[in-house]
């Protein structure tokens, strides 16, 4: 008689238990055990409960391949699911095997588990597990179907509703209950103060202060008191929640016709624009890819969107200074380019018209496609892709979780015809045109942040946090990756072989990059060292990246002077004729501003359920190594923690948004 000890543990999280009965049976190359009940006196299978148990069997049941689970049905009570986190089996010759589970299992339903190593496709050396693995990839690509609403943008998952989800990718019932809270608290306080849904305009600055006493940020107080200052506008440009778009300027468009006169007040005493282009101090930001857009309408009359240039200066006391914009492409007497010393108010304007270009490209380019909608295109190829047994599964579904309920429900909230992005200045239909314009220029080396920086010409411009954190990062990820995936791809050939892989890459290229060959991404992989950049850049997009343009919206654009998706009045075109009144007429309304407050507050909020960069709470992998390579990547990030939370001891304005406690370990808000 053989006998082997089960230890199964039921998750933490919330109704995780059972009263059914659970059934397990072995399967192993030399035979099978009975099915056996798992019961011990007093209850089992409550939540955070690690029960053992012992199945015997008549003869040793050779190599232990599977696991079978089954849930039925205890006398009369209702169906109640459970979540199933790992079984770890000890078999009679003493080696203890874990199978992870990590999903939810209902009345009736057979789990068959696999346990032990990470396997690629051509290591299976069993026909049962040739057969499963199979299977398993069927249901998985009939369960996960791609969707194509639009030939021009990347493609999504077919889900149409939250409720259609597999409960594994669903928010915990904890995070969906603080969302409704947060809500209900933002409608509860807007609707007392008679500001939800108000035509009114704003009758002074002060006001807009007092939107939320609730909810309140040093930084967002910060923004709020320093907004007009020049050093702080072009400090946003480097490191607030859009720092994507400045670049080096060493040759000024020749549809931006700046002249050495306008600026020399600007400079240094003594120097001149050329020399500072030559020293690499002058910077640009250009919102080109905007122009031509359509804008929305604004009962009967157009609203406007200034595909603008700025540029800058990055002074002796290394503070970056707006020293000229330009708010439409094409020069004219009606497009004057307007100066610091101009007067303050239309000053203001220009810089209120550039950050509103800057916040609509944000949100449309930087934020919801390069980091949302590519997350759901690596987390739909992840999920159909790859069996469990698979390493990189195991490497990579920690960072898809959350992800499609998240874009489900931003497909509502966020960007669709209802959404917050269609009350823009651009609407739906400009902001769409954005993307797939945004989409058709995209390129694999702006997702790379050393080529992203080093293209921009960024590389030196002084106190950059955004570039030095993110790249640390990079680096603290790709050494990871590094020691995962050469562990279990130890030549190129391994590489080529595993067609599970391949089928992975060409669906992200097909489906996410949509088999654009000029942009640089590959179809397939070759080498190790492909593999190892490509799985970089992807964790990195789904976790740094995502929080960089993320979890500072509240922080910065809760101010609507700072920074709003929606102006009413044009542009200036003749100087001199501005006061603060036209500024206040210029912002969104009472009602659009507090809409827009309540949905930066929203994606900013801090959730209990938040599994940090580098946190595992899953234990997938059975070997030695990679759990080591997870030990080293955690003392890494922890590391960089501490030294970013001193260096913010010393700074006016701490950037905080690329410290690995900030960053979460997938798309999930």
């Amino acid at each position: 008689m053989a006998e082997y000890k089960l230890e199964v543990t039921t998750g933490d999280m919330t109704n995780a238990g059972t009263f059914d009965y659970i059934y397990a049976t072995l399967i192993g190359t030399e035979g099978k055990s009975e099915r056996t009940v798992l019961n011990n006196p007093g209850v089992d299978f409550q939540t955070g409960m690690t029960g053992i148990y012992t199945v015997k069997s008549s003869l040793s049941l050779g190599k232990l391949l599977l696991v079978k689970v089954e849930k039925d049905q205890f006398f009369l009570l209702p169906e109640d699911e459970w979540y199933c986190s790992k079984i770890v089996v000890t078999t009679p010759e003493g080696d203890a095997i874990l199978f992870p589970c990590y999903r939810w299992i209902s009345r009736g339903e057979l789990l068959e588990l696999r346990g032990g190593r990470a396997m690629k496709v051509f290591e299976e050396d069993h026909p049962l597990l040739t057969d499963h693995r199979e299977k398993e990839l069927i249901v998985r690509r009939s369960l996960y179907q791609w969707a194509i609403p639009d030939q021009r943008l990347p493609h999504r998952s077919h889900f149409k509703n939250t409720s259609e989800l597999p409960a594994e990718l669903s928010f915990s019932l904890s995070k969906s209950m603080e969302m409704q809270y947060t809500k209900t608290i933002i409608d509860a306080e807007l609707m007392f103060k008679g500001l939800f849904g108000s035509t009114e305009q704003w009758e002074n600055m002060e006001d807009i202060k007092k939107i939320f006493g609730s909810k309140r940020t040093t930084m967002s107080d910060y923004v709020a008191e320093h907004w007009k200052e020049d050093d702080f506008f072009g400090y946003q440009f480097l490191n607030a929640v859009n720092p994507n778009v400045i670049k080096r300027c060493s040759v000024l468009p020749s549809n931006f016709p700046v002249t050495e006169q306008m600026v020399k007040p600007f400079l240094e005493k003594g120097s001149s624009l050329k020399r500072e282009m030559e020293k690499g101090n002058i910077l640009l930001c250009d919102f080109k890819r905007m122009d031509g857009m359509p804008v929305k309408g604004n009962n009967d009359e157009p609203l406007h969107a200034t595909p603008g240039l700025c540029l800058f200066y990055m002074n002796p006391e290394n503070k970056l200074m707006p020293i000229a914009i330009q708010l439409h492409q094409k020069p004219s007497k009606e497009n004057p380019i307007f100066l610091p010393s101009d007067l303050e108010t239309d000053w203001l304007l220009a810089k209120m018209f550039i950050k509103n270009a800057d916040l609509m490209e944000h949100q449309a380019v930087y934020h919801f496609m390069s980091t949302h909608l590519l997350a759901e295109v690596f987390t739909v190829a992840t999920l159909r892709s790859f069996p469990v047994i698979h390493p990189l599964y195991k490497l990579l579904v920690p960072h898809v979780r959350h992800t499609l309920q998240i874009n489900t429900l931003a497909r509502k909230s966020i960007f669709g015809p209802e959404g917050i992005l269609s009350t823009s200045s651009l609407g739906l239909e400009g902001m769409t045109g954005l993307l797939r314009r945004a989409v058709s220029e995209l390129t694999y080396s702006s997702l790379c942040l050393p080529e992203n920086i080093a293209a921009r010409g960024l590389q030196s411009i002084p106190n950059f946090y955004y570039r030095d954190d993110g790249l640390k990062l990079w680096n603290i990820i790709n050494s990871f990756v590094k020691a995962i995936v050469e562990y279990y791809y130890p030549s190129d050939r391994e590489v080529r072989k595993d067609t599970e892989l391949q089928g992975w890459i060409c669906e992200i290229f097909t489906h996410g990059f949509l088999g654009n060959k000029a942009s640089g991404f590959p179809a397939s992989f070759n080498t190790v060292k492909e593999v190892i950049k490509f799985i970089t850049m992807v964790i990195f997009t789904v976790t740094a990246q995502h929080a960089a343009v993320n979890n500072g919206q509240f922080d910065y654009n809760s101010w609507a002077p700072n920074g709003t998706l929606l102006l009413h009045k044009p542009p200036p075109t003749t100087k001199g004729q501005s006061s603060m009144e036209t500024i206040l007429e210029t912002l969104p309304n009472v009602g659009e501003t507090v809409r827009f407050a309540a949905m930066v507050w929203i994606l900013s909020d801090k959730y209990t359920d938040v599994i940090l960069l580098g946190t595992y709470p899953e234990e997938r992998f059975d070997e030695p190594a990679p759990k080591q390579a997870i030990k080293k990547f955690q003392a890494e990030l922890s590391s960089l923690s501490e030294a970013i939370t001193a260096r913010n001891l010393q700074l006016e304005v701490p950037y905080i948004y690329m410290n690995p406690t900030q960053i979460e370990n997938s798309v999930t808000i």
